[in-house]
């Protein structure tokens, strides 16, 4: 039984350090009912999470199966700063009321993958206002300017004469002491936050915890463009909130070598189930196509339902097969003539009017179904079905 959870749980992962101490972690929860805590913090800086988030929540679904109660940390504090980690400029600080609004939203998705009888959710403001002025010194004698510059974002900034704040070292001490001030027994994150993950285990050794956090490193999912990693800011993301059928569409438009990527990280499948799959297919015995579906079934049920995932998918099947419109689309309503660039904007479709002329030179957009090579056409009085790619569409009444 160790060896099976070891090997489930070290599937997919990009890095563990210290792998002995969560042997013995499982050893104690299996011999004696032992649990642990295993902590993730997620920066509430936008209301909804992706998939490339989901990495993360399903190596802590998982430990859940091994005995871990899971401590969802929304970083209420330090979201008001911004993690500095490969930035390369300082950002820009949240309010409270957007930090709150967004935690809130956090919670209402996290559980559709954890089990919310091993999740406790926690907020580092319950801990970081009580350090106060002294604290807040103490905690910055724990770690030198010459050792936070080794850092690879930080080191970069430097030597371009690009400003760092004092507020952006101050991030990871104090995403460190989070995990003082939580006892938690493992933490995990993306390769990209190796320093701040560090950062723990050097202040649970400095306060004197009693326990040095294992840590657990993920990869970062690569977007829809199978290139960069998944990001609203690249907009290559599936968001969990997106409705099925667009959830559908854009797991089904990954290509065949990312599938498998997705597959390993974002299914619950094993790995002996995605090996014969992925031997089925390579033997002509599955289409590629038909892998795809399977994924994005599981997907769309897992954030929506088995019965939304079916009309996704035969929506889907009506559009590309048969050139039908989707049953469902947004309608947005304007005054006056408006340019079909500035229309792709207003609709969604598209992020400005510079994507949207680029769309249009490259033959993706359509309306009515026909497509149009006009980059200055004017839309005047009457409504259009809008369309961008093969997943976009609108419904826009001109009056």
């Amino acid at each position: 039984m160790l060896q099976e959870a070891l090997h489930e749980i070290k599937r997919g992962v990009a890095e563990i350090i210290d792998i002995q101490r969560i042997e013995v972690l499982l050893k104690n929860y299996f011999e004696k009912g032992e649990t642990y805590f295993v902590k993730a913090g997620f920066d509430p800086t936008a209301p909804d999470l992706h998939l490339g988030h989901t990495v993360l929540l399903q190596k802590m679904a998982t430990l859940q199966k091994y005995g871990a109660t899971v401590q969802f940390l929304i970083g209420d504090f330090t979201g008001m700063i911004g993690d500095p980690t490969g930035k390369n400029e300082t950002r820009k600080k949240l309010d409270r009321k957007t930090v709150l609004a967004n935690a809130q939203s956090y919670k209402e998705q996290v559980f559709k993958v954890l089990d919310p009888q091993k999740t406790v959710v926690m907020f580092n403001s319950e801990w970081i206002e009580k350090l106060g002025a002294t604290g807040l010194v103490e905690l910055t004698t724990t770690f030198s300017v010459a050792r936070m510059l080794e850092r690879e974002d930080f080191e970069k900034r430097y030597k371009s004469q690009t400003p760092i704040s004092i507020s952006e070292f101050l991030y990871p001490l104090l995403q460190g002491y989070d995990s003082v001030a939580m006892r938690c027994d493992i933490e995990m994150g993306g390769t990209d936050q190796k320093f701040n993950l560090l950062m723990g285990r050097h202040l649970q050794r400095t306060y004197n915890v009693g326990k040095e956090q294992a840590v657990v490193m993920m990869p970062l999912l690569e977007g829809l463009d199978g290139v960069n990693k998944m990001s609203k800011s690249l907009g290559n993301y599936i968001g969990v909130t997106d409705t099925p059928s667009d959830m559908f569409g854009k797991i089904l438009s990954i290509s065949d070598t990312l599938m498998w990527r997705y597959f390993e990280l974002l299914s619950t499948k094993s790995l002996q189930e995605i090996a014969d799959l992925k031997t089925a297919v390579m033997q002509e015995k599955i289409h590629p196509k038909a892998a795809k579906e399977m994924l994005a079934q599981e997907i769309v049920s897992r954030y929506h339902n088995a019965n939304d995932a079916q009309k996704a998918q035969e929506e889907f099947n009506n559009i590309h097969k048969n050139n039908e419109l989707p049953s469902d689309m947004p309608e947005f309503t304007c005054k006056g003539s408006l340019w079909i660039a500035k229309a792709l904007v207003d609709c969604k479709l598209t992020i400005s009017t510079s994507q949207a002329r680029r769309d249009i030179q490259q033959g993706g957009v359509r309306i009515d179904q026909k497509k149009i090579s006009d980059e200055q056409l004017q839309l005047d009085k009457g409504e259009y079905i809008l369309q961008v790619g093969k997943r976009k569409f609108a419904k826009l009444k001109v009056i």
